[in-house]
This record gives structure tokens, C-alpha cells and sequence, in this order.
């Protein structure tokens, strides 16, 4: 019976107290022992590099907190995001789709919910089996359908797409709204001050970075930050009002860590899912005091090491409640990493000799390789023996590989099932991926071997410093034998090349 193949999984989860179910309801309920099922909590930092974590180490920041997840665990050195920016990135690990087949961008902080509530997510997922759901820091994938009043409840939001639990930031951080939502109502707003956003125009009357420069007195920006202003900030769009509702950078850190610890105290004796989404190092970079100073590397170092900790602190919560051993943990980044993001923050001055990117080209933004190769750990005591995996994995393999650890089946052509991989008992990743820069422009690789079609534009984002990858050439690269990508190989191998192109165009034609 269809049932018993479930019977064959390598875990030793009490698969064996599975109810004889009907095989209709197999793909939406498992029913084992509740103390056997992990938690599940996905640590999700924002432009971190590969090389800004010690333990792959590339670079000469220390972050041991980090380091210990990958100590005790799996560390992925073949690990991506499916994108080289933040949406798209974010859109993939909780559905498991492509965003190119959404075409997910950076979203303006205004922008409708990207994903669509009635198709499956890894909240709703995990809902099915008996998970209760939370989402808490970063969100960045759209609210509510069209123009948003921020001065009611926001109907459609992380709530109304698995989770059960939401204390989000709107957008981003450089970007207004500069207010927390929690389960789709603005925190601390006043009804006699109410908020007002646009992307189109100022509101009369309101400063900005531009026209009063004498008002950011936190931080001032390099380029495009230059709208309103909150916290001594100037950031990317317009707003009016919600003084009393908006944050202050420097307890961003503490206050989703907070949120964090809480859930899990409050949900301890349950299955839970955590996505907890740190803001750092995102711009602004306004670390708490604390940790000002701390890295030597101005205030991007200084915002790595505020998020070590707090993920110390985190993990420090679960071995105090007795969770760590049966939690399924998995870190991670959004991106690639960038210096200038748009703010003097020092943080091309005081890099020293530290390399964020490691040994790989390119950064956020770009189809080189270090705009999506990231850190990526998995930790669980229970299940995985500690070791170094090279298998080719991608974060939005993670929907049909929690799938079947919790007993249940997705349709969906993209996500894979890597659970063994992910929990160290095979070697064997995906064959072949397919990553996303910015502008939509999209590379393949496969292996070792990475193809980038032709593209015009700009080779390089000049503020920002990075390449593109962009040519109007065909580019084909080794990374066993040439990990920095100096070496375009397209015109050696042709036949590689034209390989490469069919498999990618197959790739992006399939439905």
C-alpha cells in the first residue's frame, strides 16, 4: 500500500505509529507521536556573505555563535539562495517555486502580497501536521492587495498564507513604512497621528534627506536613501505621521530577538515552525550601542556580530527549554553580500583585509557566483551526526524535503526532495539549479559548471561597486578549477556551452 512507503524513510521519527490513513489524506495528515516530531526553526539572516562566517573560513570576522550551528551540525559548502536580492529569495523558500516564474523583484515597502494565499506555502504545510507557525523580523513580500491603509488591519499578510503568528517590519529597513506590523495591524500606532505612505510624492511639509541633509543625524546617505526620515535616517519613499508607531533602529535587534524567545516559551510543549528573519547586515546598519566599535570593520562588522549574538541568545533559549536536541535548525541568507547599499556607514573603509564575498565573484545584485552561494547549516542533535556536505542544495528545496519529514506530499516541479542530504545521511544534491539576479536576468549551473547567457547592460553597479555579470557574451565558468570565475571558458569548450544552454533553456521553458 501507498502508505508503507513511508515506512522506508531513513529516519527514526515513530514513523511506526503511523495510522493505517486512507490514501487520500495522506498528502494532508500524518499522525505520529507528538514528541517525536521536530521543532522546525529557519534562521534567515539578510546580505550576509559567505565569507562574513567564520566557520567557512574566508574572511576574518568571528562569529561563534553562528559557527556552532555548523560544529554541531551539517555545514553546506554548496549551498544557494535562488536569488541574488532579498524578494525573490524570500519568495522561494516558502513556496518552492522559482520567482523568476513569478516574476518576483525587489518590492517598493507599498507593494501588494506576493504570494498567492491559496497556493501551498511551508507554513501552511506545516499547519497541516500539527505545527504552530510564526514569522518574526524581516518580511519583505508584500501586505494586503492594492493601496494600503496603514491605519487598519491589513487582511491579506503572512497570516493569510500559513502563519499563525506575524511581528514583521513592513519591508525593509531602508524603506518606509519605518513601523512593525504584528498579525496585520501596525504596532503602537495612534489613532489622532495617523500614517501615511506613498512612493510617488512627498507629503507638504515633510523633510527629507535631500532637502535637509542637517536632519540625519544617525546616519547620512551615499545615494538613493534620500526620502523621509525617521530615527535620524533618510530612507527610500515617503511618509506622514504614526510618529509614536515608528521604530528605532538601534532596538530592532533586541525586540525581534524578544519576539523570537517568546514564541517558542509559549509554544514549547507543541510542534513549532520558526522563520526567524534577522534584519543584519542590511542598510541601515545601526547596530545597538553595544556592539558599536566591536569589529573594527565599521558598522557593517558591527551589525554581524550584534546578529551572532542575538542568534546565541537564541539557541541559549532553546538549550534552557530543553528543545534543542529534537529542533530541526537551519541558517542561511537571503543574498550575497554589498558594502555601499547606499549609506556612509564605513564600511568599504574599514574593511581591512576581511572578504565578505570569500574567494567568489560578484555580490548581491550579480549572476556571479557570490550572489547566491551563501551560508547554509542545518543542525539537529537528534538526527544528524556533524560532518561537511558539497552536495548542491538550494533553499527552496526545503518544501518537499520537510514534506516527507512530516509524512506529506507537494506538487511542485521545482522544489526537491534533499531531506537525506539535508540531514547528513546522503551525498547526493540536486543535479542542476537555476539563480536569479538582478533585473531578472538568470544563470544556470549545473555541477561544477556555471552558464551565463548574454545580457546588455551595465558590467557594473557603479555606487555599489559590484559586477553585474552581465556581457554581451556568452560566459562559461568551472568553479572546481576557478571558484573567483577569472576564466571564461565558453569559446574552449563549445560544445559544454551549447550543453549548458539546452539544459538551461529547458529549465526556464518547462511550466
Amino acid at each position: 500500500m501507498k502508505q508503507y512507503n513511508l515506512l522506508k524513510n531513513k529516519l527514526t521519527l515513530a514513523l511506526a505509529l503511523l495510522v493505517m490513513l486512507p490514501v487520500s489524506l495522506m498528502t494532508s495528515t500524518v499522525v505520529f507521536a507528538s514528541t517525536n516530531k521536530p521543532n522546525i526553526v529557519i534562521i534567515y539572516t539578510d546580505d550576509l556573505g559567505i565569507g562574513d562566517v567564520s566557520a567557512y573560513k574566508m574572511g576574518r570576522l568571528s562569529t561563534p555563535n553562528i559557527d556552532s550551528i555548523a560544529d554541531q551540525g551539517i555545514k553546506f559548502t554548496n549551498g544557494y539562495a535562488t536569488a541574488a536580492t532579498c524578494t525573490p529569495s524570500r519568495f522561494s523558500i516558502l513556496t518552492g517555486q522559482y520567482p523568476w516564474r513569478k516574476g518576483a523583484a525587489i518590492l517598493p515597502g507599498d507593494a501588494p502580497l506576493l504570494i498567492d494565499p491559496t497556493k501551498n506555502t511551508l507554513p501552511k504545510m506545516l499547519k497541516k501536521s500539527g505545527y504552530t507557525t510564526a514569522v518574526i523580523g524581516k518580511w519583505h513580500l508584500g501586505l494586503g492587495s492594492g493601496q494600503i491603509d496603514w491605519n487598519e488591519h491589513i487582511s491579506l499578510g503572512p497570516n493569510e498564507v500559513g502563519f499563525d503568528y506575524s511581528y514583521i517590519m513592513a519591508a525593509t529597513n531602508d524603506r518606509v513604512p519605518n513601523v512593525y506590523v504584528k498579525n496585520g495591524d501596525v504596532v503602537g500606532l495612534e489613532k489622532n497621528d495617523p500614517l501615511k505612505v506613498s512612493y510617488k510624492k512627498n507629503f507638504a511639509g515633510e523633510p527629507t534627506g535631500l532637502d535637509n541633509p542637517e536632519l540625519q543625524t544617525n546616519m547620512t546617505f551615499s545615494n538613493g536613501h534620500f526620502h523621509s526620515i525617521n530615527n535620524g535616517i533618510s530612507r527610500i519613499g515617503y511618509q506622514k505621521g504614526g510618529k509614536k508607531a515608528q521604530w528605532i533602529d538601534e532596538d530592532m535587534s533586541d525586540l525581534f530577538l524578544a519576539e523570537a524567545q517568546s514564541f517558542v516559551k509559549k509554544h514549547q510543549a507543541e510542534p513549532f515552525f520558526l522563520f526567524y528573519t534577522l534584519h543584519q547586515p542590511h542598510v541601515p546598519r545601526v547596530p545597538n550601542p553595544r556592539f558599536v566599535g566591536k569589529s573594527g570593520q565599521g558598522a557593517r562588522g558591527d551589525a554581524i556580530l550584534e546578529a551572532d549574538w542575538a542568534i546565541g541568545e537564541f539557541l541559549t533559549t532553546l538549550d534552557e527549554l530543553g528543545l534543542s536536541e529534537n529542533t530541526l535548525l537551519i541558517f542561511s541568507s537571503d543574498n550575497g553580500p554589498v558594502l555601499d547599499d547606499g549609506y556612509n556607514d564605513e564600511s568599504i573603509a574599514k574593511l581591512g583585509e576581511h572578504t565578505p564575498s570569500g574567494n567568489l565573484r560578484g555580490g548581491k545584485y550579480s549572476l556571479f557566483d557570490a550572489g547566491t552561494h551563501i551560508p547554509f547549516m542545518v543542525r539537529w542533535p537528534k538526527k544528524i551526526i556533524p560532518g561537511v556536505s558539497n552536495a548542491l542544495i538550494s533553499q527552496h528545496d526545503l518544501l518537499a524535503s520537510i514534506a516527507r519529514l512530516t509524512g506529506q506530499k507537494i506538487s511542485s516541479s521545482d522544489s526537491e526532495d534533499l531531506l537525506d542530504t539535508l540531514i547528513g545521511q546522503s551525498n547526493t544534491g540536486r543535479k542542476s539549479l537555476v539563480v536569479q539576479a538582478l533585473g531578472g536576468r538568470t544563470a544556470y549551473k549545473e555541477g561544477e559548471w556555471v552558464f551565463i547567457p548574454a545580457y546588455w547592460g551595465d558590467e557594473k553597479l557603479g555606487k555599489e561597486n559590484i559586477e553585474t555579470g552581465a556581457c554581451s557574451c556568452y560566459q562559461l565558468y568551472n568553479l572546481m578549477d576557478d571558484p573567483g570565475q577569472k576564466i571564461n571558458l565558453a569559446s574552449k569548450y563549445p560544445e559544454k556551452m551549447q550543453e549548458m544552454l539546452k539544459a538551461y533553456r529547458n529549465i526556464m521553458d518547462s511550466e
